[in-house]
């Protein structure tokens, strides 16, 4: 028996193809002018190697290899082909409902900065040298002078995210010393990332003052010490303590910053240009207000509630931002020009309020009204009905801005809910993701949900396209 199984086996390795005689097929020609010999022969390879593998773990009686098809193996080293080809960071539809998305990619980047990378980065660009004297320059001035503007601070600097901006506050500020913080605001952000971690990078000893859910004046003062180098308010942006709290003003913490000459740090993490209030966002404070208010440094993400690409922006007072860009870990974190380019192009939006909402994608997005987002999922649900094999319901529901920004609120939006026959929900948005272009859903009570407020232009059509295309590659769409 034993001997059987090895002949068996045997007869079905023999049966494999060369890789000679894969390539030797009419469309190879095609591939490889597409992809390169080199690359088609080794996905040839890795093909015929997972053959191999299924025939070896074949039962004896399995009718596997009795028949291969060479133009079948040349056929799936082709789709891999063209799947390695396909860009990894892939433009996504987001039907989520999540404007700030972390996953994909956060802030929408606005017509604008795309438009300007375009262009003005397709060649050398103007990064480092004043036009009119010839000599070297300052790779961020553009954007110090629309930061300054835009929040009233003297000065400001850019990193290449918020958790580099405070990392390079502390360790230009206070560096081997001790940072008062309150225990309430010792966040995490996103990938486990801690503000105690980035205070200890710093080369920062930690000194944390009252509790969880409440911190006063009183605790911050008593900890004061010769060693205290800065007092550090950080914004909890991505979670809330309700009930019995208490934090310190910015004010009170300033006023006492003062009395003992220290500086004071504002984390704001988001960060808003402007208020938001009139959409329901009340809790996440202004830049401009941090500087009014009188903090020393103020820092912020450039790829949230701003609507730019991932920096992170340091703006107030100037002898401090001289400390920040003597450092040289600010070499370290410096972004490139076409960070600069599109964080310079976002932030002269804000300049015209009268457009601002119009052009930027992410305010757009959250400003959207309920009437506008009602009509936009009953056209996409119309849309999805004419398709067989689905059961279409419109309904209201709820957005969320996400990113770390304003925890706990939820915007009121409209939502095509989406059940296919014999389809499950898990499976159809898996297929939806591994799509061209892929469309990210969410799944509530059994149903597919496409969540209209974070669809851009024409997006609707393409969605359409990818439910046909998922119904007609299941064989439910009669």
């Amino acid at each position: 028996m034993g001997r059987t199984v090895v002949k068996t086996k045997k007869n079905r390795l023999q049966s494999i193809p060369s890789v000679d005689s894969i390539l030797s097929l009419e469309r190879t020609k095609t591939l490889v002018e597409r992809h390169g010999r080199d690359q088609l022969v080794a996905a040839v390879r890795r093909a015929l190697d997972g053959m191999r593998k299924r025939l070896l773990q074949a039962a004896p009686t399995d009718s596997a290899g009795k028949e291969i098809d060479p133009d079948a193996l040349l056929s799936q080293a082709e789709n891999e082909l063209q799947s390695r080809s396909r860009a990894g960071l892939c433009r996504v539809i987001n039907a989520t409902g999540i404007v700030l998305h972390t996953g994909l990619g956060r802030a929408v980047l606005p017509r604008k900065a795309l438009d300007a990378i375009a262009n003005e980065q397709r060649g050398y660009s103007l990064l480092e040298v004043d036009r009119a004297s010839g000599d070297r320059g300052s790779r961020d001035a553009h954007i110090v002078r629309l930061l300054t503007e835009l929040t009233g601070a003297e000065d400001a600097a850019v990193v290449n995210n918020n958790a580099g901006a405070t990392l390079i506050i502390l360790k230009a500020l206070a560096a081997g010393r001790e940072v008062i913080v309150s225990r309430g605001q010792l966040v995490e952000i996103g990938g486990s990332f801690r503000i105690p971690e980035v205070m200890e990078a710093g080369g920062v000893r930690l000194i944390e003052v009252g509790t969880t859910n409440r911190t006063a004046l009183r605790d911050y003062e008593r900890r004061i010490g010769e060693e205290t180098a800065a007092l550090l308010r950080v914004h909890t942006s991505n979670f809330r303590v309700v009930g019995f709290t208490h934090a310190v003003p910015l004010e009170e913490l300033v006023a006492l910053g003062k009395k003992h000459r220290l500086p004071v740090v504002d984390d704001l993490g988001s960060g808003a240009l402007v208020d938001l209030g009139k959409w329901g966002i009340s809790d996440e404070p202004m830049v401009r207000e941090s500087v009014r208010a009188g903090a020393d440094l103020v820092c912020f993400s450039g790829d949230k509630l701003l609507g730019g690409p991932q920096a992170g922006l340091i703006v107030g007072k100037r002898e401090y931002i001289a400390k920040i860009k003597k450092d040289p870990f600010y070499r370290a974190l410096r972004v490139d020009k076409l960070t600069l380019t599109a964080l310079e192009t976002t932030l002269k939006l804000f300049l015209n309020p009268d457009t601002l909402f119009d052009e930027q994608p992410t305010l757009r997005m959250i400003a959207r009204k309920e009437e506008t987002l009602k009509r936009a999922a009953q056209g996409l649900g119309e849309r999805i009905r004419e398709i067989k094999g689905t059961n279409v319901e419109v309904r209201a529901g709820s957005s969320e801005v996400g990113g770390g920004s304003v925890p706990g609120l939820t915007l009121p939006t409209w939502l095509v809910a989406l059940r296919f026959r014999g389809i499950s929900p898990d499976e159809a948005v898996r297929r939806l993701r591994i799509g061209h272009p892929p469309v990210f859903a969410r799944i509530q009570d059994e149903a597919v949900l496409f969540d209209v407020r974070t669809l851009l232009d024409g997006e609707e059509e393409e969605i359409v396209a990818s439910v046909r295309r998922l119904l007609e590659e299941s064989g439910e769409d009669r």
